[in-house]
């Protein structure tokens, strides 16, 4: 027997309505909760609580609930380790699931707060209000930027929860993102009038690469700007950006180590009692910095001391940072090529073939 339209539909809407009062009547999102007492006044979210790394998963202690409701609690929110951009990620998810317009409202004024941090260039510092010291570069570092671009984008484009956000939001969302492409397609660092890859931060007024940390020096960032590339092939193909994209992908393919891998031994609680590099035949890896001038692997100890390689360096540094990994492996060999085949003119498709 055949059910009349209107039937399948009188169906779909109660089955809409129970999963709404089954979320209803689940309570609040306990992490949602979270995430609204740690938001600070600008409208982002911090990285740490009492110097450890936020973990919404577990219900703050009085000692923390008191420091977050603290009417003069310094505002240290930041793009840096994932902050604002997942709370607002979560409570638009949470919005959607529970119907609570507390969420959709902190998750409206996190997307504040990233439109109210670009700079006028295009770019976002690490962190904001505060810009002391190196917090004020233009940072790609641990895909900070870059991260807030995309989420801007998905707003704009109405990706999945965060739909419920582009009629509020999506128009400044993509005039954001429009100027921070702009930035990045000029940030590419150029050497020899080449086109390579991308500095992990940037000094915010001269647009120049930068240091942060002492063992972060001005250089071209490998991790970093993998993550770049992907975020200008999701892009409408414009000339410039299948240029950008191209030049970048010639440098990782030009850099890799053949033959060489990064290996970790042991554990020292969250960390490797030890790393070093090693023969290993098939295998590409490469330096997590590379310098400005030679375009060679360059690591550097605290202090800003550089050194010959990871033996030569303080057991802290070479086991505490990702001085060596596999970043554009799975970008040259299936994220390009199936972009390049969508995408690129003719002649990138027959010298990539």
């Amino acid at each position: 027997m055949r059910i009349p339209m209107r039937a399948l539909q009188l169906a779909a809407l109660l089955a809409g309505l129970a999963a709404d009062t089954a979320a209803f009547a689940a309570g609040p999102d306990p992490v949602a909760e979270r995430m609204l007492q740690a938001q600070t006044t600008s409208g982002g979210w911090p990285k740490h609580l009492a110097g450890k790394a936020i973990d919404y998963a577990k219900p703050f202690d009085a000692a923390a609930g008191a420091a977050l409701a603290e009417p003069e609690r310094a505002d240290d929110a930041t793009i840096d380790n994932d902050a604002t951009t997942r709370e607002i990620v979560h409570l638009a998810e949470a919005w959607r699931a529970h119907g609570d317009d507390r969420y959709r409202d902190a998750a409206l004024r996190g997307v504040d707060y990233l439109l109210a941090a670009q700079y006028a260039n295009g770019g976002w510092p690490q962190f904001y209000p505060d810009r002391s010291s190196y917090r004020s570069q233009v940072t790609f570092n641990d895909n900070a930027m870059t991260q807030v671009v995309g989420l801007l984008q998905d707003i704009a484009e109405g990706e999945g929860a965060l739909a419920a956000l582009t009629p509020l939001r999506g128009a400044a969302a993509a005039a954001a993102v429009e100027r921070a492409i702009a930035l990045i397609l000029d940030l590419q660092v150029r050497i020899d009038g080449t086109p390579t890859i991308w500095a992990a931060q940037y000094d915010e007024t001269t647009l120049q690469p930068a240091t942060a940390r002492s063992y972060e020096l001005p250089s071209l960032a490998t991790a970093e700007s993998v993550a770049i590339v992907r975020l200008l092939m999701r892009q409408p193909p414009s000339p410039r950006i299948v240029d950008a994209v191209e030049h970048a992908a010639a440098w990782f393919e030009t850099h890799g180590l053949a033959d060489t891998a990064f290996e970790r031994s042991g554990r020292d609680g969250t960390r490797p009692r030890d790393v070093r590099l090693i023969a290993r035949p098939g295998t590409t890896s490469w330096a997590r910095f590379y310098d400005l001038q030679r375009q060679q692997p360059l690591l550097v100890d605290r202090g800003g001391a550089v050194v010959a390689s990871l033996a030569d360096m303080s057991e802290e540094r070479r086991t505490g940072y990702a001085w060596y990994g596999t970043w554009p492996e799975a970008l040259l060999h299936k994220a390009l090529p199936q972009w390049r085949r969508r995408h690129a003119p003719e002649d990138h498709r027959a010298d990539n073939p």
